[in-house]
């Protein structure tokens, strides 16, 4: 596995408007480091304790991405270091990450998750309850995070008509609270959708993040 040379490939194939995110889940930290070497440093991990592992033991000027589910109370172990946060599927979980972000005297960038998945295992929030939290007075309150746009998981399958169908559904959903809730906040301008099966699709939906974990490091070993 070259994976120097995959990482050159994926990066040619990318827009220069979409960042990559590498996703180390279960990888390995001599394998995290070629592709440090190779000059990559944002990274991406699903469980809060690999993460917190991996970043005490790498370099510090790696970006750490969450980009798996996220329970409140495991927020305080990655609140002094992630630099985003991709999966925020409630509001209570905003309000912690804002305590959680006040005591490390951060400001913590984070992703609302819609859910635009059929299956029933995904998470995410409706729309609906996306606008609901942020005509909250609550929201308007949590000045130590910083919501920079929507993350998405497509349904697992090879009906690329489906996957394309819910990407531009994230994609609409993002240029409709943009314009409804951010027109004045240009940070709001990332939309973390496609993954190695179904990336090219989300970059024509207008994806500004990839999280791309097998195209550069092979299969994931789970043992």
């Amino acid at each position: 596995m070259d994976i120097a040379k995959n990482l050159e490939i994926l990066k040619t194939d990318l827009p220069d408007s979409v960042k990559l995110v590498a996703v180390t889940k279960t990888h390995p930290e001599d394998l995290i480091m070629q592709l440090y070497h190779a000059g990559h440093k944002i990274m991406g991990e699903n469980k809060v304790q690999e993460l917190a592992g991996k970043y005490h033991n790498l370099p510090k000027d790696i970006q750490w991405h969450m980009i798996g589910h996220l329970q409140s109370n495991k927020v305080k172990y990655i609140a002094p270091f992630v630099s985003l946060i991709h999966s925020v599927d409630s509001a209570g979980l905003l309000e912690t990450i804002n305590k959680e972000a006040i005591k490390n005297n951060r400001v913590i960038d984070c992703l609302l998750q819609l859910r635009i998945a059929r299956e029933e295992t995904k998470y995410g929030l409706q729309y609906e309850d996306i606008t609901a939290i942020l005509q909250s007075q609550l929201f308007h309150k949590l000045n130590n995070i910083k919501i920079l746009g929507l993350m998405g998981m497509a349904t697992f399958t090879d009906d690329t008509d489906i996957v394309r169908e819910e990407f531009n559904y994230l994609a609409m959903c993002f240029w409709k609270l943009k314009g409804q809730y951010f027109t004045e906040k240009p940070y709001f301008c990332e939309l973390s959708m496609g993954m190695s099966d179904d990336y090219k699709l989300a970059v024509e939906a207008g994806s500004t993040i990839v999280r791309i974990g097998s195209l550069i490091f092979g299969e994931r070993n789970y043992k």
